[in-house]
C-alpha cells in the first residue's frame, strides 16, 4: 500500500438531497466531523455553505463473512487494525430550496454523489427531484441512493418508501443504482454503505499534463484576531484541482478576480499571488495533484479572502488562466418541466429582458437576456465568470420568489 493512497484524497463525493434528510449527520458518521460550523448553520440547524470533510476507507483483514468496511482505523467488530484502501473527500451540500445555487456550485467539484432520501417522508420531495436533475445535468453518473432514517418508521413503511424511490428514479440516470437503507444517527448499515462506495465509486484518472485549473469553492482567513503582523499567514483558497499540477513557490493568477470601483465604474481586476503551502487530506504537500479537496496557502492579504469572497474564481499558472466572460452566447437545452416546483409547471421559452441564474464550475452569477430565439440566447452577466469553452452551465429561472432549474447549455 503506497503512502499516497493511504493519506491523500482521490475522490470528491457529494452528499445531496432534500433538507433535513441526514446529509450532515452521515458526513459526521463517516468522518467524525460535523460539517455545519458556521454560526448561522448551528443556530438554524441546516447546512448553508458547502461543508467539507476527509475520511479514509479501511477494510478488516480478519472479518470475512461478512466483510467489514469502516472509516475507523480499528475494525468495529474485532478491533483488528484495518487496511487503508483510499482517502475520500466528502462535500456536504445544502438541501434547502433557497440554497440551490450553493448546491449547484458544489456539484462542479463532485466526482460522485450520495443522494439522501428519508424513509419517514414521501418520495420524492421537491429538492430530491431538483438535486437528482442537477447531478444529471452536471454529468455525475456515479450515484448511490441512501435511504436514511430507517430506525424512525416501521418496516412496512421502509418498504413502501423503497417502492416510491424505485418509481421516482425510473427513467433517470439513477434507475439502476444501489439503494442502501441506513440510519446515520444510529450507525445502522453504514458499513454496508462504505463497502458499496468502495465497490461502485472508482477513482478517476485525471490529466496532470494540462495547464492547471483550480476551482475555488472556499476562501478564508486562518489568522486569529489580534495576531501580530509578523506572525500572520496569507489567505487560503479551498477547492479542487480539476487538472494539471500546482507546486509550492509557483506564481498563480485568479480570474475574474476582485471587484473594484473607480469613477463610478465597476470592473474586475485579476489577482496574482504565490503559493506558500499546499494541503490535502490533512497532509502538507510540495506538489498538488488532481482529485479530492485541497487548500492553497497564498501570499494574498487575508482581508481579500474573508467570508468566501473569492468563491467562483479559477486559479492557475500565471497568465494561463482561462478566459473571462462578460457575455455568453448559449444554446439552451430546456427541460420539459420546471424542477423543484411543488406544482407541475411546463418550462416556457426564455424571453428577452429576463434574468437568469447561471451556475458554472464553482460560481454563480445572474445574467440579463439581451436577445433570444428558440435555439440561441445571449446573456449579459452582472458578475463575469472565468471558464473554458464547452464548460457546462446550468440555467435557473426566478419563479415566484425562488430560482428553479429549467435547463443547461455549453459555453460557445
Amino acid at each position: 500500500m503506497s503512502e499516497k493512497k493511504e493519506v491523500l484524497p482521490e475522490l470528491n463525493i457529494g452528499l445531496v438531497g432534500h433538507v433535513d434528510h441526514g446529509k450532515t449527520t452521515l458526513t459526521q458518521s463517516l468522518s467524525g466531523k460535523w460539517a455545519d460550523t458556521h454560526s448561522e448553520e448551528i443556530k438554524r440547524g441546516i447546512t448553508i455553505r458547502l461543508g467539507y470533510a476527509n475520511t479514509t476507507v479501511y477494510k478488516c483483514p480478519e472479518c470475512k463473512d461478512p466483510e467489514c468496511y469502516s472509516t475507523s482505523k480499528k475494525c468495529p467488530n474485532c478491533k483488528t487494525k484495518g487496511i487503508p484502501l483510499r482517502n475520500i473527500s466528502l462535500i456536504d451540500a445544502p438541501g434547502h430550496e433557497t440554497l440551490m445555487a450553493t448546491m449547484l456550485s458544489g456539484a462542479a467539484i463532485m466526482d460522485a454523489a450520495l443522494l439522501m432520501i428519508s424513509a419517514n417522508e414521501e418520495c420524492p420531495q421537491p429538492q430530491t427531484r431538483e438535486h437528482l436533475m442537477a447531478l444529471e445535468i452536471s454529468g455525475i453518473k456515479d450515484i448511490i441512493i441512501v435511504q436514511n432514517k430507517i430506525d424512525l418508521v416501521p418496516e412496512e413503511q421502509v418498504l413502501e418508501n423503497y417502492k416510491q424511490i424505485k418509481k421516482f428514479v425510473k427513467g433517470t440516470i439513477a434507475e439502476n443504482v444501489p439503494i442502501i437503507p441506513i440510519s446515520a444517527q444510529q450507525n445502522i448499515n453504514v458499513d454496508v454503505l462504505i463497502k458499496t462506495i468502495q465497490e461502485n465509486f472508482k477513482s478517476k484518472e485525471l490529466d496532470k499534463t494540462k495547464d492547471p485549473i483550480f476551482l475555488i469553492a472556499r476562501s478564508f482567513d486562518i489568522n486569529k484576531p489580534g495576531s501580530l503582523i509578523k506572525n500572520m499567514n496569507g489567505g487560503v483558497l479551498g477547492g479542487s484541482l480539476k487538472q494539471g499540477l500546482l507546486k509550492i513557490g509557483e506564481k498563480i493568477g485568479l480570474r475574474p478576480g476582485i471587484k473594484t470601483e473607480k469613477d463610478g465604474k465597476i470592473s474586475w481586476e485579476p489577482v496574482k499571488t504565490k503559493i506558500i503551502g499546499l494541503e490535502k487530506g490533512g497532509k502538507q504537500l510540495k506538489e498538488l495533484t488532481p482529485g479530492g479537496s485541497a487548500g492553497i496557502l497564498t501570499e494574498l492579504d487575508p482581508s481579500i479572502v474573508k467570508s468566501d469572497s473569492l468563491v467562483g474564481n479559477l486559479a492557475g499558472v500565471e497568465d494561463k488562466v482561462p478566459k473571462v466572460w462578460h457575455e455568453l452566447n448559449l444554446k439552451p437545452v430546456l427541460l420539459e418541466r420546471v424542477v423543484g416546483s411543488k406544482s407541475d409547471l411546463k418550462t416556457e421559452d426564455i424571453k428577452i429582458n429576463e434574468n437568469l441564474m447561471l451556475n458554472i464550475n464553482a460560481t454563480v452569477t445572474v445574467g440579463m437576456v439581451t436577445s433570444a430565439t428558440k435555439d440561441a440566447v445571449k446573456v449579459k452577466l452582472k458578475v463575469p465568470i472565468c471558464a473554458q469553452e464547452k464548460d457546462r452551465i446550468t440555467i435557473s429561472r426566478l419563479i415566484g420568489s425562488r430560482w428553479r432549474l429549467i435547463g443547461y447549455s455549453e459555453i460557445n
